[in-house]
């Protein structure tokens, strides 16, 4: 096989990175995850913002949040775990403050949103209906515990993810609904919901449920208690989570998230049916990863002589004795 250092530099620039996730092309499969890049433009101090798929800003709510007392980040064997607790100044004040200069990058955006109950979202949305057209999509993150259903997780209920999606509809672009792993097989049945509900798309998945103690205190790391936990050690599992979507609900693209730090962590998940992926955990160790991996995907792609990221999606062989 050539090595991927000797390939012309022609080759390369040929391999086509665009991909489509529903209704929306996108020039690259990559994307940042909510809560990992800011609320805006942060990450463009280290490369160009524009040559990503999206940016997707850290979830918003109508309302203000302080977030989860320190400490709120713990490392892990390959990964992390947090319990930040959504901090942020809200939707009218990104829109007032950030917007602006991270449309300036030439970035396309996608705003995270989330709330405490079903008519939390319906504001958001409506906050964010006229927003202007380089919000390409919002991306609603029901893996937020429900306050009216003792903190029962929305993404845990199809009744619940279903009623999100639809009080969402006034935002008037594509919607991508964030599901937990923390379902098992039920999230086959969660995404099937969402899709109902009107999601246009399925980001799969949010952190799986965690707790790290300190064997000296015999506390938990985290001020917040329990935490989510993320980065490589979890990619099998959310690779398993979008395979068991794709292969019961097809026809519903799938953005694919958890444990992603090399161009071959995104063509694992485009094989087994994501259309794109988000970057997480991975940029707060480097900032500049997410530019690199589209060059890095492009060099792999070349080197296997695929020509179209597309040609990767959804060929895992996972019939029996594979």
């Amino acid at each position: 096989m050539r090595r991927v250092e000797r390939l012309d530099a022609a080759a390369i620039e040929k391999v086509d990175l665009t991909t489509k996730v529903g209704s929306l092309t996108l020039a690259s499969p990559i994307m940042t995850a909510a809560g990992t890049a800011g609320h805006g433009a942060e990450l463009g101090a280290y490369f160009d913002l524009s040559t990503l798929g999206a940016v997707v800003v850290k979830s918003l709510a109508h309302f203000a949040c302080d977030g989860n007392p320190a400490t709120r980040v713990h490392t892990t064997p390959s990964g992390m775990i947090n319990s930040v607790g959504l901090q942020g100044k809200g939707i009218q004040h990104w829109i007032d403050n950030e917007l602006e200069p991270l449309a300036k990058t030439g970035a396309k955006v996608v705003v995270s949103i989330w709330g405490r109950s079903v008519e939390d979202y319906r504001t958001a949305a409506k906050m964010l209906a006229d927003v202007g057209p380089e919000v390409i999509a919002v991306e609603v993150n029901i893996s937020c515990p429900n306050t009216e259903k003792g903190n029962e997780l929305f993404a845990h209920s199809t009744e619940l993810t279903a009623e999100v999606m639809a009080a969402t509809e006034a935002v008037g672009r594509p919607r991508w609904a964030k599901l937990s792993p923390n379902v098992g097989p039920k999230i086959v049945d969660i995404a099937a919901a969402a899709a109902e509900g009107g999601a246009e798309a399925v980001t799969l998945v949010n952190t799986f449920f965690g707790l790290s103690i300190d064997i000296e205190t015999r506390r938990s790391h985290l001020g917040g208690i329990k935490g989510g936990v993320s980065g490589p050690a979890i990619k099998p599992l959310a690779v398993r989570a979008v395979a068991d979507v794709y292969g019961a609900l097809p026809d519903l693209p799938i953005v694919g998230v958890g444990g992603i730090a090399w161009a071959t962590d995104v063509v694992e998940y485009a094989m087994v049916g994501a259309t794109a992926v988000q970057v997480g955990t991975a940029t707060l160790a480097n900032p500049r990863v997410c530019g690199q991996l589209g060059a890095d995907l492009a060099r792999w792609c070349a080197n296997q002589e695929i020509t179209s990221f597309r040609d990767l999606v959804g060929t895992a062989r996972l019939e029996p004795g594979s």
